[in-house]
């Protein structure tokens, strides 16, 4: 209670002193009260954050990991980490989401049948004679048969090619070396990618089919091969991939160039260890980087070593381009698009992957679980409108009807949320992504190619990331540069529908033989088909 001036003024001294000494008191107490309630508030925040990530930890360490949700059995977020089952959506969504399942037919029971392709050969297994007479006498009469199929292997094998080239000289005049008598005539040697080496074309498509597709590390290789009474190092083999990574870079520059002319790329990175790079300890994280783009009927794959993360290597690829480059939010691409020029296009996979994160530290569902419900109604409406058979204006304008009320939901919904949650929770960090990168997020609606997400360009990254697993690191920079170059035509083979074996075999057979622009344009992927591919495979495999 506080006294008025009057009543104060008929006070004596002495009660006067003493009422605001008491004043002062309670002043400080409350001072030092709204203090300890702020230093708790923020212990408590400061203690759910760091709860919640304990909690994602968990997760991420004991259970099955995902970003997949079975809603309607469609495989709605493809990550390229991560394969698994997801959150399940609860009762309430159950109402607003209607899904349809497209009609199929019913598939018959049992094993799939073996590939026609295959050779056979057909064994019969028949009885005897005395067995095919009935018992009343007369002889059975075949009215059908049964069959069984079988797969059978011969373990791994190779054969030596010797070449002979028989030398041949003149008994008469013994030659007299100048150029019409030569002294000994001897049939040219053709020209190999590997010239002086033990190893075919196909030799080396297999090692390296054996490691960047199966992950076979070359150590394990040589042991393969010591199996069979092969003598091949792990030395050999790298320098073998060294070489013909160097050989075929006039057909990566291709690459890159189609990249480029083409109206959409996107973009990714992953660490990589690198050992012996001048200037840099063993221990430091380098990079390795990809660009997808091209054609959209045939797009191409590129990869490249880079000590750093810094801008050099994408800005090497987008200089001069005009078009759409999507990629996640690293500050690199937002600074390259406004130096450059081209238009940078978000990945809703990121965004969602940080309110799925949240969802996963979560005791129960709330507002991570909705924000995951508006994106996943972003991408049930690109599911329907891709199965539709609609022209490409007509795609887009119907997207955009369909798709910018979900946006402004979201979008409000976000400003709201950013009010409220706590910035450095991770529901606060899926916020705050979201809104920081909107404009981004939002502009997949413009183009008919471009998709909602990154994840095309990210699930070419699964196989370095798989193969990383098996042999960790690199040697040195020059090994590092080799295997980008190798994953490159792989995974370009791949995404155009050619077998990564035959595609490798084949371009090691022609680059010896190519000497201007247009024979390398002729092993561009699109430019190939699998016949071709298929009549230049050694002929014991043909």
């Amino acid at each position: 209670m506080t006294l008025s001036e009057a009543a104060r003024r008929t006070l004596d001294p002495a009660t006067r002193a003493y009422l605001e000494e008491l004043e002062g008191n309670a002043r400080s107490s409350k001072k030092a009260e709204d203090r300890w309630r702020r230093k708790y508030e923020t212990l408590e925040q400061r203690y759910e954050v760091l709860e919640e990530r304990h909690r994602l930890l968990l997760f991420k360490r004991f259970a099955r990991s995902s970003e997949q949700e079975p809603v309607g059995q469609q495989q709605l977020f493809a990550e390229a980490e991560e394969t698994a089952e997801g959150v399940e959506p609860d009762e309430t969504e159950a109402t607003t989401l209607t899904v349809t399942v497209p009609a199929h037919e019913r598939k018959k029971a049992g094993r799939k049948a073996i590939d026609p392709r295959h050779p056979r050969i057909e064994i019969l297994h028949d009885m005897s004679d005395e067995q095919k007479h009935c018992g009343c006498g007369e002889e059975l009469v075949r009215i059908g048969e049964e069959t069984r199929e079988i797969v059978q292997v011969i373990p791994e094998q190779m054969w030596i090619e010797r070449h002979v080239y028989p030398k041949y000289g003149c008994h008469a005049c013994e030659g007299s070396g100048d150029e019409d008598r030569p002294a000994v005539r001897i049939a040219a040697r053709e020209a190999t990618i590997l010239p002086r080496s033990i190893a075919s074309t196909a030799l080396v498509a297999f090692i390296l089919v054996n490691k960047f597709v199966d992950h076979l590390p070359f150590y394990r290789q040589e042991n393969r091969f010591a199996r069979i009474g092969i003598d091949i190092s792990r030395q050999d083999m790298s320098n073998w991939t060294i070489a013909v990574a160097r050989a075929i870079k006039p057909l990566l520059k291709r690459f890159v160039l189609m990249i480029r002319d083409g109206p959409f790329i996107q973009m990714d990175e992953t660490p990589l260890q690198v050992l012996n790079e001048p200037g840099r300890a063993n221990t430091t994280k380098s990079y390795m980087w990809l660009a997808r783009g091209g054609p959209p009927q045939a797009p191409v794959v590129v990869y490249h070593y880079s000590p750093t993360r810094g801008g050099d290597y994408p800005r090497s690829i987008l200089d001069g381009f005009e078009g759409y480059l999507q990629a996640d939010g690293y500050r690199v691409y937002r600074m390259l698009a406004e130096e450059i020029g081209f238009t940078l296009v978000g990945c809703w996979a990121h965004a969602r992957r940080r309110f799925h994160e949240a969802a996963q530290a979560s005791k129960k569902a709330g507002a991570a679980h909705e924000g995951m419900k508006y994106i996943r109604r972003l991408y049930e409406i690109e599911r329907q409108l891709r199965g539709e058979d609609l022209s490409s204006q007509e795609f887009v304008d119907k997207r955009r009807e369909k798709v910018r009320p979900v946006l402004d939901e979201f979008s409000s919904w976000l400003t709201a949320k950013h009010q409220t949650v706590v910035p450095s929770s991770l529901l606060g960090t899926a916020v705050t992504y979201a809104l920081h990168e909107w404009d981004a997020l939002s502009r997949y609606l413009d183009r008919p190619e471009i998709t909602p997400d990154n994840n095309a360009a990210e699930n070419h990254v699964r196989p370095f990331v798989v193969g990383r697993r098996n042999w960790l690191f690199s040697g040195a920079p020059q090994g590092a540069e080799a295997s980008c170059a190798i994953y490159s035509l792989i995974e370009t083979a791949k995404h155009n529908g050619l077998d990564p074996f035959a595609y490798l075999n084949y371009v090691f057979q022609k680059a010896p033989l190519i000497h201007d622009a247009e024979g390398w344009d002729q092993l561009l992927p699109n430019r190939l088909d699998k016949a071709t591919l298929t009549a230049a495979l050694p002929t014991a495999l043909k």
